[in-house]
Parts: structure tokens; C-alpha cells; sequence
């Protein structure tokens, strides 16, 4: 068994970490579905689909690749997790803004904006056909744990662990400190922290590799700064939907920190890469077994 180990890892479909996010973020599509917790039609999620493939496809005809269709499928499910509507329409020009901005809106050889959520800021914005539904996951403790478990391992998977970790930590930092400041109990925040959106996003949106930078430094500096932006728009502007405007104006911030923080750009087929701090305990370790201490 330990033998294949290494194959299992590293081989095709077990190597590229959107393979296990598609899962993920479909079996939380299922169980909405199934618990009747979501307000999506399958017509609805059909045309999302088919439009977000379809841009896809004459993208990558356009600039001459083969079309994958992973990216835009992750970008589906995202949406369909997200966003919500009354008709078709909405969701389904969402899906076309997202991948077409994969395309259309990019420098340095990576696209600026995560698509699912430049899509949804897009429409927000833009019209008042669709909005996000923030509520509809509850604040069980159980789901919020699924979700932050799964999630820790895709995001180990794609070498983004700390960005989740680091945002969620500064969030977690600021409510604490407001609730302590107007001498709330601590009740509260920690009711705000088991919220299955915040880990929603957090594991599955802002640590997406593709548009995080490259550097941790920089990683670092993106993760704290979106967690500031989202407790200032929140709780000083009001805005229900921060998470989502905070990350989009990371996302522009970011060209900056990757230049002050440069590293070589992620790949899907990368292998995982351990953080730092493992690598050093890894290698104390080997150290420790290569010269053990002398009997005393």
C-alpha cells in the first residue's frame, strides 16, 4: 500500500486539486438540493452550465488552446452555491461574465479577478436581477466544521492553505476585538465565525490559486487585507455583501503585491508544495534522525 502512495498523489486526476474541489463543492450543490436549503431550479443550474461552457469553449478557440472545462465547472458550482435569482437569465449571464473575464480581463499572464466572484460583484452592481444569499447555510457549527475540514485539505492540495487561515484568523481578530471593545459578550462572534458562507468563501473563493499571489509574503498581505476590507464594509459602510467587494479590490491590489513580493507562477499540475514552517519541521527532523544527541 505504501508503494502506491506516491502514484495515488501525484498521478493525473489525484494531482490537480480541482478534481477534489468539483467534488466538494458538488456534494454541497447535492445536499442543498436534497435538504431543500437552496431556491435553485435545475433549469436554472442547466443554463448556468451551458453558458459558462460555452464561453469556455469559443475562448479558448479564440487564442487557440484546448478548452478545459474544470475551471469553468468549479465556476458553475460556485455561482450556483452563491448567487440566487429569480429567472434564468441572471445566473446564466453571470456564468458567461465569469469565464469571460478569464479571457478578457488579465495581466501578467494571469487573469485579475477570481471569475465566480467578479461575476457576482458584476451583478450586484449592475442589476437588481440577483443577489447572494449569505443566510441560507445557517450557522451550524457541524456544517461550518465540514466545510473548513474539507476545505483545508483542497486548499493543502493547491498550496493556499494559509490564505484561508490567515483571513479567517484577522477576521476572527477584529470581531473579538469589536465585540470586547463594546463589551458584547463572546457569544457573538464566535456565532458570526460558524457562519457556512464565510467558510464558503474563505476555503473555496479567496484562496483560489489562479488568482492569489504567488508570493507568502504577498499571500499574506492579500489574506489580512481582504479580512480588513470585509470588517470595514460590514460593520463601518454596512454592506451586507462585503465579502465579495473585498476580494475584488484585492484582486486588483494584487498585481502591486506580487511585484513587491515576486515567485514563480502556480501551475494545476504543480506539485504539492509544503508550506515553510513544515519544511523546516520536516527538516529538524531528518536532522534529528541523521545525528541523534549522545548518550549521556
Amino acid at each position: 500500500m505504501q508503494a502506491r502512495l506516491p502514484f495515488l498523489a501525484y498521478s493525473g486526476i489525484f494531482r490537480d486539486p480541482r478534481h477534489y474541489q468539483i467534488v466538494m463543492l458538488g456534494s454541497l450543490l447535492a445536499f442543498g438540493w436534497l435538504s431543500g436549503a437552496f431556491e435553485i431550479a435545475s433549469g436554472q443550474f442547466l443554463a448556468t452550465v451551458i453558458a459558462a461552457c460555452a464561453v469556455q469553449a469559443i475562448g479558448s478557440f479564440l487564442i487557440a488552446i484546448k478548452p478545459d472545462y474544470r475551471s469553468a465547472l468549479i465556476t458553475t458550482l460556485s455561482l450556483s452555491l452563491m448567487l440566487r435569482a429569480d429567472a434564468i437569465w441572471p445566473l446564466a449571464l453571470a456564468a458567461a461574465l465569469a469565464v469571460a473575464s478569464k479571457f478578457t480581463l488579465r495581466l501578467g499572464n494571469k487573469h485579475i479577478f477570481n471569475p465566480a466572484n467578479f461575476a457576482i460583484v458584476a451583478m450586484l452592481l449592475a442589476t437588481d436581477a440577483a443577489w447572494t444569499t449569505p443566510g441560507q447555510w445557517g450557522t451550524a457549527i457541524w456544517f461550518a466544521a465540514v466545510l473548513a475540514g474539507a476545505g483545508l485539505f483542497i486548499t493543502y492540495r493547491a498550496a493556499r492553505f494559509d490564505v484561508p487561515l490567515i483571513f479567517l484568523g484577522v477576521f476572527a481578530a477584529l470581531l473579538f476585538g469589536r465585540a470586547l471593545w463594546l463589551g458584547d459578550p463572546l457569544s457573538i462572534p464566535i456565532l458570526r465565525l460558524q457562519n457556512g458562507a464565510l467558510m464558503l468563501f474563505a476555503f473555496f473563493m479567496i484562496s483560489d490559486p489562479k488568482t492569489t499571489p504567488d508570493g507568502s509574503i504577498a499571500r499574506a498581505a492579500f489574506a489580512a487585507g481582504a479580512a480588513l476590507l470585509t470588517y470595514i464594509l460590514i460593520w463601518h459602510f454596512f454592506v451586507a455583501d462585503g465579502l465579495f467587494y473585498s476580494l475584488a479590490i484585492m484582486c486588483v491590489i494584487r498585481p502591486a503585491l506580487e511585484w513587491a513580493d515576486p515567485a514563480p507562477h502556480y501551475r494545476w499540475d504543480d506539485p504539492v508544495r509544503a508550506p515553510p514552517l513544515l519544511k523546516r519541521m520536516k527538516a529538524r527532523r531528518a536532522s534529528a534522525q541523521n545525528h541523534p544527541a549522545p548518550a549521556e
